[in-house]
């Protein structure tokens, strides 16, 4: 019986060590809850003074049966003193018909036809929204969220009542595709762990991190950052907004908006796809070898780990029935771990308001997502141009940057930043 022992031992073991690993997840998403909270607490907190002007700025490009969507939600709020100013960044499509047949005066449109060519479109498209707005926050969405409408009222207390200079929301994903149900939960939770919300928020030596879908923020503090002109060359301006605002001695806070933040991402897995790739490369800060153990993580916690549990227990039954020793043992441990899993899964399935069945489907998802972190490692490796904002941008990976710094030293001479744009 010694084969068996072996097999037996080795299946326990990996079984329990994801077993491990998942009551860890959730040992963090516990720690962390105090610094976790929905954006409905704004409502309960008192706003002092008068009522500041909000200006919403929205950069569209070919948002057509959405756009329309969102400016509705924004104006049909109960803030009484703003302004939805979209700026339609080189549209092609219906966008424009579909917000003139909106009949409100605080809703502002202005086309733009042309991009710099060092800008992204979106940022250009903010940027020029912020010239026109006339109000004493700016808030920046996009074309594919729903407002309820007491967002803006209960962000505006947050960000005043808690001396914010940038508040940013963990957005309601849409659930209406497939992927939208399945892999875009695995996709955020993977996100989530490189940035949890609850480092954003800590006090003490917190990890800035803000979402584009919406950040609203203070006009002294977006104006003494340098606007959107400052982040111009970042591929998630957002994230680069936030490590500016802390350099800056400001604070962000983060919040869930639990519905009260809808946002339809993407609306097919092409472009599901690539787009998480591009958050991906940025969020691992264009690391081939981040990336990489990135992948190999979610394969080993979201594929192996209940593999090797459903092995650990089928192992068990079978030596059961042929009475081998300790065969209790696999299918304690393979049983304990799977149920520490599903559970823990379940759960944040349950916040971030996805199906609960979906943990059923959570090893093929978790495949997915480190195929995406797997593409991004090897676009940044072999320099194959990102998509984002209107252009291809031909990205140098973290590792390349260090080598060419350091021949560059030996040299004598100065590394400067390498990410060109076409």
């Amino acid at each position: 019986m010694v084969w068996q022992d072996a097999v037996g031992m080795v299946l326990s073991a990996l079984a329990l060590a994801g077993g491990a690993f998942w009551a860890i997840v959730a040992f963090r998403i516990w720690k962390d809850l105090p610094y976790t909270r929905p954006v409905a607490d704004g409502l309960a907190e008192p706003l002092q003074g008068t009522e500041p002007m909000v200006s919403v700025i929205v950069p569209a490009h070919n948002e057509q049966g959405k756009a329309a969507h969102c400016a509705r939600s924004i104006l049909a709020g109960d803030w009484p003193s703003i302004e939805v100013i979209f700026v339609l960044d080189r549209c092609t499509d219906g966008t424009l018909a579909e917000l003139r047949a909106i009949d409100d005066p605080r809703l502002v449109i202005i086309e733009n036809g042309s991009c710099p060519e060092d800008w992204a479109g979106k940022c250009n498209a903010a940027r020029i929204g912020a010239a026109r707005a006339r109000g004493d926050l700016l808030l920046f969405t996009d074309a594919d969220t729903w407002f309820d409408p007491r967002l803006v009222r209960a962000t505006v207390a947050l960000l005043r009542g808690r001396g914010l200079g940038l508040v940013s929301l963990l957005s309601t994903l849409t659930r209406k595709l497939p992927f939208e149900r399945h892999v875009q939960p695995v996709a955020a939770v993977q996100l989530m762990k490189r940035y949890p919300l609850g480092r954003a928020n800590r006090p003490v030596n917190p990890k800035p991190f803000a979402n584009g879908q919406f950040m609203l923020f203070e006009r002294s503090v977006y104006e003494g950052l340098g606007g959107h002109e400052a982040v111009k060359h970042a591929l998630l301006e957002d994230l680069a907004f936030a490590w500016a605002v802390q350099r800056a001695g400001s604070r962000c806070g983060v919040f869930v908006a639990d519905g009260m933040l809808v946002t339809s991402m993407y609306d097919t897995w092409e472009q599901f796809a690539e787009g998480w790739k591009r958050i991906y490369i940025e969020a691992y800060n264009r690391s081939v070898i981040a990336l990489r153990r990135a992948a190999l993580g979610v394969l080993g916690a979201g594929v192996i780990a209940p593999a090797a549990s459903l092995a650990s227990i089928a192992f068990g039954v079978v030596g059961g029935l042929l009475a081998w020793p300790r065969w209790g043992w696999s299918i304690g441990a393979g049983a304990g771990s799977l149920a520490i899993m599903l559970g823990t899964l379940t759960w944040i399935h349950w916040r971030m308001r996805a199906p609960r069945w979906g943990v059923l489907r959570h090893a093929l998802s978790a495949w997915k997502v480190a195929m995406i972190l797997r593409d991004g490692a090897r676009d940044l490796e072999s320099g194959r141009a990102v998509r984002w904002g209107g252009r291809q941008y031909v990205l140098e990976s973290r590792e390349t940057r260090k080598a060419r710094q350091a021949a560059l030293a030996a040299s004598g001479e100065a590394a400067g930043p390498r990410a060109a744009g076409r």
